[in-house]
């Protein structure tokens, strides 16, 4: 279905009809376009469980598909030149445009090119279809996603309201959100993020250039760093897991974890190798799928405006906690496998546990939210929201153990701080 929405753009709906493997869930999202008289779409949520295949003889069939074709090292680049690319709208925000960075992207790629530069953490339904009517102007061949995990949410909306008709390069900036390799993007609308969740949201390609990442600042290495782990260690534990995500996520986490530390402190060197590992991290989670510490940090995240990462920091102990008893199997292998490790399970999630807190510490990041500055009493006052929320939430159908509105309460209570 076509609807023409304003002068400046046509965003082609596929909510409404029925794909293959996916089923419509969650409430409706408004789509606001930018026109001088502003109409309101209203579609769906999508969310895709991994699929399994019955197989003759009552044997399940594990799936684990990655379409995209990643080019990583220093200078990678500079492969954009061998793509042949024609036409592109490069996504990305203020910092790389007023750096040149962007301008230097557009000439590698040697195309004809538009820049939209206006990304924003968070980013909104609003500057998607804004990016949306700058793609139906140029008609690009090509996006390219320029940043960290707002800048790919973008432009993969972008394509996918654009009709999917141009092929998504991804060129990550931060090393956290694995959106390079996944079928997800997160928008945020009226202060909750909806997760949209597509196969055709996964980019063709992924170029991990190190060289990017030579001026990042120690608090975003430490807010991304922590959403690396928290997608690998959700990843293992999750009910879509499988012995190959299960590699991938291992791997991350324990590559994460060893090189967190040395790169906040300002070693260069190792920045290739989280860059890495949050890829792997993604295309576990891709197939794998989250749990209770991503659900509930999207309904934190929507409401109070912190980063991402940090959240996730700040959950991920008290999550691992209430999964314990079901996924405490899992995470002990996983302490073993980073080092962390003992002969008995109790005793290695334990160390898994306060290995984080651990870490949190040295990279100074907050262990509640009243000390990210977010006052107590405002959290006690919006609690049933973001239950609600929370449990809306797709991530929470592959937590290892079915989330329960006094799950959630509890998490809640430990990262609040007192009031």
């Amino acid at each position: 279905m076509t609807i023409a929405v304003s002068p400046w753009a046509t965003i082609l709906i596929y909510f409404r009809k029925k794909i293959p493997s996916l089923s419509i869930v969650h409430s409706p999202l408004s789509i606001y376009i930018p026109a001088s008289k502003t109409e309101i779409l209203s579609s769906y949520i999508i969310f895709s469980q991994p699929e399994i295949l019955p197989i003759k003889g009552g044997v399940d069939l594990e799936q684990f598909c990655c379409k995209t074709k990643i080019l990583s090292g220093s200078g990678a680049v500079s492969a954009l030149g061998e793509m042949g690319i024609r036409k592109a709208l490069i996504v990305t925000d203020p910092y790389f445009m007023k750096n040149g960075e962007a301008a230097r992207i557009a000439r590698l790629s040697g195309a004809q090119t538009d820049i939209f530069s206006d990304i924003t953490p968070d980013p909104t339904a609003q500057l998607v279809a804004e990016g949306t009517a700058r793609f139906k102007a140029l008609m690009p061949d090509t996006v390219i996603a320029l940043g960290g995990g707002s800048a790919m949410d973008t432009a993969k909306a972008i394509c996918y309201f654009g009709g999917k008709t141009a092929r998504l390069i991804a060129i990550p900036t931060t090393s956290g959100s694995g959106s390079e390799v996944t079928d997800f993007a997160v928008l945020t609308h009226n202060g909750v993020k909806h997760p949209l969740i597509d196969p055709s949201l996964q980019p063709e390609a992924a170029i991990l250039d190190s060289d990017l990442l030579e001026k990042l600042p120690p608090s975003l290495i430490a807010d991304s760093g922590f959403d690396v782990l928290s997608h690998a260690l959700e990843a293992y534990v999750a009910t879509g897991s499988s012995a190959i995500t299960d590699a991938l996520a291992a791997d991350a986490f324990s590559s994460a974890f060893a090189n967190l530390p040395a790169s906040f402190a300002g070693n260069r060197t190792v920045r290739l190798k989280l860059h890495r590992a949050a890829t792997m991290a993604g295309m576990a989670f891709n197939s794998a799928g989250l749990g209770l510490c991503h659900a509930l940090s999207h309904a934190l995240g929507g409401m109070f405006h912190l980063p991402h990462g940090r959240l996730n920091a700040m959950l991920l102990p008290a999550v691992m906690e209430i999964n314990a008893h079901k996924a405490g199997e899992k995470y002990a292998r996983l302490a073993r496998y980073a080092g962390l490790g003992s002969s008995a399970d109790t005793v290695a999630v334990r160390n898994l546990k306060n290995a984080l807190i651990r870490l949190r510490r040295e990279l100074r990041l907050p262990e509640t939210l009243q000390q990210a500055g977010v006052d107590p009493r405002l959290v006690q006052r919006n609690a049933g929201q973001l239950v609600e929320a929370t449990l809306a939430d797709p991530c929470c159908k592959t937590n290892p153990l079915p989330v329960e509105d006094y799950m959630v309460r509890q998490a809640l209570e430990a990262v609040t701080g007192r009031g």
